[in-house]
This record gives structure tokens, C-alpha cells and sequence, in this order.
């Protein structure tokens, strides 16, 4: 039984599940990696677009990892890792009393947002140290051996934009399967609150932890305009 369709569950409020912090980051998350991909796909002077758009790539993760812990509720890690049985259970359409799992991200979501970011992550790694042994090579080239840059690149520039851009489609057609079975997930990622029921515990969303976000984002723009600085 759905959550949401139960007597007691009748009576829908609008609840804070997606604070402004982690909108935001969806949002230029979505940017930067656009960006990043047309960047390579022009080539040529395009390619410093590239790089820049890749170190900030490089600070939302780093961000992201951190406001997974300190973030909102249904921003944090915890509130996503979900078991086997939780899975199951999903699939079923079965969870247990005040679960919540479809409240944030679904346990199906979150195999799928973290598919995402680690094929990201990886991508970004491998761009770090690369060598395309013509004009570019990433700000952390030297430190890694040349057969490991070259690897490195081969796979960045291969299975690894590959299976990213593969990911991400998926999860596009995921987001256009749910609204045409009645659930946006857009709206929700845009303005912050879903019709639940009252019960449902709201993500914090204040001036404190918008001012926490901003202090964590400045430090993840720091480790990238160092990272980007190794590079001479």
C-alpha cells in the first residue's frame, strides 16, 4: 500500500523536502556538465571552457559529499541508503509504517543518483590526470605516471562519456516515465515541497543552513581553484 492513499493519509500538506542548497546544486549541476560536454565536443580553444567547467564539477561534488552529512533531511545520505528489504519492499509497493520511501530520493532513485555521481565522479578523475598528448592535459598530470595519464584518457574520452551520457538519459527517461504515471519529480527539485501527509518530517531549510551551505561551498570552490592552480 502506497503511504499517501491511506485514510489517515488523506489530508495533504505541503512539506520542505528538497532545501535550497541541494536545488541548487541539481541546477548547476546540470549546467556544468552540459556545458562540459559541448566544451569537449567543440574542441579546440573550447577545450579551457572544458577544464573550468570541470573544476566546477569538481566543487559541487565535493559540496554534495559533505551536505550529504550536514545537509537537510532528505538531502542526507542516510535518508537514501536503503537495504535490500527496503528495496523490496519498494518494488512490492509494500513499506513499512512511516518509511517514507518515497519521500526523497526512492530506493530505485537512489541506485540511480549514485550510479550518477560516481560515473561523474570517475569521469572527473580521469579528466584530472589526462593526456591527449597534443595541447591539453589536466591539472594533475604530473602527478601520476604517463601510462597511467594515458589510460586515464582513453577511458575519459571513450566508455567513460559513454556510460555517463548513458546514465544520464536514463535518468531523464526515468523523471519523463514518473510524470506520466502522475509523479513529477521536477517541480518538487524546483520549488522544494511535495503534497504529503502532515506526519511527514520536513528537511531544515533555514537561514542557519543556508549560511552552513555557502560556508561549504566557498571551501569546495577553494579545493577547485586549487586543484586548478596545480596545473600551472
Amino acid at each position: 500500500m502506497n503511504p499517501t492513499s491511506s485514510p489517515r493519509s488523506a489530508a495533504l500538506v505541503r512539506v520542505r523536502i528538497w532545501d535550497l542548497p541541494t536545488r541548487l546544486f541539481h541546477g548547476l549541476l546540470a549546467l556544468a556538465v552540459t556545458g562540459a560536454v559541448v566544451s569537449a565536443k567543440v574542441g579546440g580553444n573550447a577545450m579551457v571552457w572544458h577544464q573550468r567547467l570541470g573544476l566546477a564539477v569538481l566543487a559541487l561534488l565535493a559540496f554534495r559529499l559533505v551536505w550529504g552529512l550536514a545537509g537537510g533531511r532528505w538531502s542526507r545520505f542516510a535518508s537514501f541508503v536503503h537495504g535490500p528489504g527496503a528495496l523490496l519492499r519498494h518494488l512490492r509497493g509494500r513499506p513499512r509504517p512511516g518509511e517514507h520511501l518515497d519521500v526523497g530520493h526512492s530506493p530505485t532513485g537512489a541506485l540511480s543518483v549514485f550510479a550518477l555521481l560516481g560515473l561523474l565522479a570517475l569521469q572527473l578523475a580521469t579528466g584530472l590526470v589526462s593526456d591527449d598528448e597534443i595541447a591539453f592535459t589536466g591539472p594533475l598530470y604530473a602527478w601520476v605516471e604517463s601510462s597511467t595519464a594515458l589510460k586515464a584518457t582513453s577511458w575519459h574520452r571513450g566508455w567513460g562519456q559513454w556510460l555517463l551520457l548513458g546514465m544520464i538519459g536514463l535518468h531523464l527517461v526515468a523523471i519523463a516515465v514518473y510524470r506520466l504515471r502522475g509523479t513529477d519529480l521536477v517541480r518538487p527539485m524546483l520549488c522544494g515541497d511535495k503534497l504529503l501527509p502532515s506526519q511527514v518530517p520536513p528537511s531544515r531549510d533555514d537561514v542557519r543552513t543556508r549560511a552552513l551551505a555557502l560556508l561549504l561551498a566557498a571551501a569546495a570552490a577553494a579545493l577547485a581553484v586549487w586543484v586548478g592552480a596545480q596545473g600551472g
